[in-house]
């Protein structure tokens, strides 16, 4: 479900973040810093493959920190609004504490994108903490809150199987 990213997915990733709703909240980064990403020994960047065909990216970063800690640096679906970003952040969530061993699993969110906030708070996260006016978000032109969330392996471990919620 999950897959390493090559050069021939940066089309891929960077329309994900150019897109009219994603570019306000997502980074959109060159080829050159995506292939730094590639080769770089704590990050990863996948690309999310539900049905066999590219339907979201993750780049994680942070990995190999003596905490444990590892950070959901910028993610994004090809598709929003039909459920599927449950299973999406449930997919990164057990990948970040099933393949990479986390110990803590922590991700930012912009103060103004609540669709994100409430979709890391139903998938588990705790909000920890709020940075205001601290993102500067030229899609925008201003300064936003940055909204902080973490999951411990504790709160992970005793998370439903996704589907089991009524």
């Amino acid at each position: 479900m999950l897959r390493p990213a090559t050069a021939a997915d940066f089309g891929f990733i960077r329309g994900l973040a150019s897109q009219p709703e994603n570019a306000p909240f997502i980074t959109d980064e060159d080829e050159a810093a995506l292939a730094g990403y590639l080769s770089d020994p704590s990050a990863r960047l996948l690309i999310w493959e539900p049905a066999g065909a590219p339907a979201g990216f993750v780049l994680w970063c942070g990995l190999g920190e003596p905490s444990g800690a590892v950070e959901l640096r910028r993610l994004a679906l090809a598709a929003t609004g039909g459920g599927q970003g449950q299973v999406f952040i449930r997919a990164l969530v057990d990948y970040g504490f099933g393949a990479l061993d986390a110990a803590r699993v922590w991700l930012d969110a912009s103060g103004e994108n609540p669709r994100a906030v409430k979709v890391y708070e139903r998938a588990g996260f705790t909000l920890e903490g709020r940075l205001r006016q601290h993102w500067y978000r030229p899609a925008l032109g201003r300064v936003v809150d940055l909204m902080l969330f973490g999951m411990l392996r504790a709160e992970w471990e005793a998370l439903e199987p996704l589907g089991s919620r009524a």
